[in-house]
């Protein structure tokens, strides 16, 4: 069995996956959502960016110590081995492997479908009665195969196009970004958004509020940890991986906060607010405004790569994520599903496995969370079954985290006491409240509901293991 795989990627890519993933959707979809929940309060919304942020490097910089001590075969699983011993790594892989990687690039996959169409003015779901649109279950599930395809026969080229997609992703958020808030200065709109605050109509509120609009935006900086699957791939990875961490982090946090202030270049905060839930027509509103009805639509392209360049980070890891808990001769059939394929010197068949979980969360995730065309009804008409598997499973990763932190706390006595204690200990907290907040955000049942859900997908995985030992020892 060949199980190693050679040093393709280099430190463009590895930041590239990091931007890649982070930024997609979520900061499109999300801005009226914070503005909404804040009240209209652009201060507010910006804190709120800052505040994600900071969490969010506290956690790079913990991954970062982790990352220049260790490398093996796919980061996170890797770090996991380091805190708790292989048996603690093989489920954080099987986690990763069953649930989370293929839910999100699932997720993706229809958002992506979702601004693509909103191009032709077709709208892919009504969010208040829970109707789909067949087209878009239909282009979402065709831009999810591809995406396994294209990772699976050619990984170079698809580490090609995650830098490609990434540099493409960036041009409309720098462009609003800049001239949009140049633009808000200068028509007076930012001024009007900021006095909103002092008109009439604004309604205060209060922490639960700003709280709740901590818990949305969270989500949209969610997935930087995946770009440490191509760990075994990348090249000097001791250094280059630390600096893709904490450089992706920052460029991102920037990003978010200048985009999030330029949409007051719309001037009419209830404007921004009603776009809220899914928000995918404030960015047309946006540069509609600053830039004329043809940039608005030409944007909705680059917008549209966005999304995709966040589902092929997403599948990058996904691909990796079987190969990552066989490889170490764990799990099902490891002499199998651990092979790398001699021609293209890739997992190929961990990469079908995990074309067909997506394939499984896709359907969970139009049909069960969405409702699906006519067939569950609302959205969320029940709690216990209908969470949003994208974002609710981030529960369990942030509590996995905890113990990668802790061990680095314990085992890692070279270090200086603030790589050793402080940073790991600041982790600790940041993991302990984005799971609260979740548990707060979305309510018992659901957080429950998918709790039970992992319980089963963790007993399986669990047979899986049972069975290759008792095969060995025949």
């Amino acid at each position: 069995m060949k199980n190693k795989m050679e040093k393709r990627y280099g430190l463009p890519t590895a930041i590239s996956m990091v931007i890649g993933i982070v930024i997609g959707s979520g900061v499109f979809i999300k801005g009226g959502k914070v503005l909404s929940l804040t009240g209209g309060n652009l201060i507010q919304g910006i804190a709120v960016v800052g505040i994600v942020g900071l969490i969010c490097i506290i956690c790079s910089l913990v991954f970062a110590t982790l990352g220049s001590k260790y490398e093996k075969i796919n980061g996170v699983v890797d770090y996991a081995e380091l805190a708790l011993g292989p048996k603690y790594a093989y489920y954080v892989g099987w986690f990763m492997t069953t649930i989370y990687t293929p839910a999100l690039s699932a997720m993706l996959a229809f958002f992506s479908a979702m601004m693509f169409l909103q191009l032709f003015g077709i709208s892919a779901i009504d969010f208040a009665t829970g109707s789909v649109n067949a087209v878009a279950i239909g282009v979402g599930a065709g831009f999810l195969m591809i995406g396994y395809g294209i990772n699976a026969l050619s990984p170079k080229i698809a580490g090609k196009l995650q830098v490609g997609m990434t540099v493409i992703k960036l041009i409309p958020l720098i462009l609003m970004g800049i001239v949009g808030t140049i633009a808000g200065l200068k028509n007076g709109t930012t001024l009007q958004v900021l006095d909103y605050v002092n008109s009439p109509e604004y309604t205060a509120v209060g922490g639960d509020g700003f709280f709740k609009a901590i818990v949305g935006f969270a989500f949209a900086y969610e997935g930087w940890i995946l770009a440490t699957s191509i760990n075994a791939e990348l090249k000097d990875s001791k250094k280059n991986l630390p600096r893709a961490l904490v450089l992706g982090a920052l460029v991102t946090i920037i990003l978010y906060a200048l985009y999030i202030w330029s949409m007051s270049a719309v001037g009419d905060v209830n404007t921004i607010i009603a776009t809220w839930p899914f928000g995918e027509k404030l960015p047309q509103i946006a540069f509609d405004k600053v830039f004329g009805g043809a940039v608005g639509t030409i944007v909705y392209v680059f917008i549209t790569i966005s999304c995709l360049g966040t589902m092929n980070g997403l599948i990058m890891s996904s691909c990796r994520s079987l190969y990552s808990v066989t490889a170490r001769g764990m799990g099902p059939k490891p002499e199998f599903f651990g092979d790398v394929d001699e021609q293209n010197n890739f997992a190929i068949k961990s990469s079908i496995v995990g074309m067909m979980l997506a394939g499984f969360w896709y359907a969970w995730t139009v049909m069960m969370w969405m409702g699906g065309p006519g067939l569950f009804g609302a959205v969320h008409s029940c709690e216990w079954f209908a969470w949003e598997p994208d974002e609710i499973c981030i529960i369990c990763l942030y509590v996995m985290y905890i113990p990668m932190m802790i061990g680095l706390m314990v085992k890692a006595k070279e270090l200086h006491p603030v790589k050793r204690f402080v940073l790991p200990a600041l982790g600790v907290l940041c993991c302990l409240f984005f799971c609260y907040a979740i548990w707060a955000g979305y309510g018992w049942k659901q957080c429950l509901g998918f709790l039970g859900f992992f319980a089963v997908v963790m007993f399986i995985g669990y047979l899986f293991e049972l069975f290759r030992r008792r095969s060995e020892k025949k």
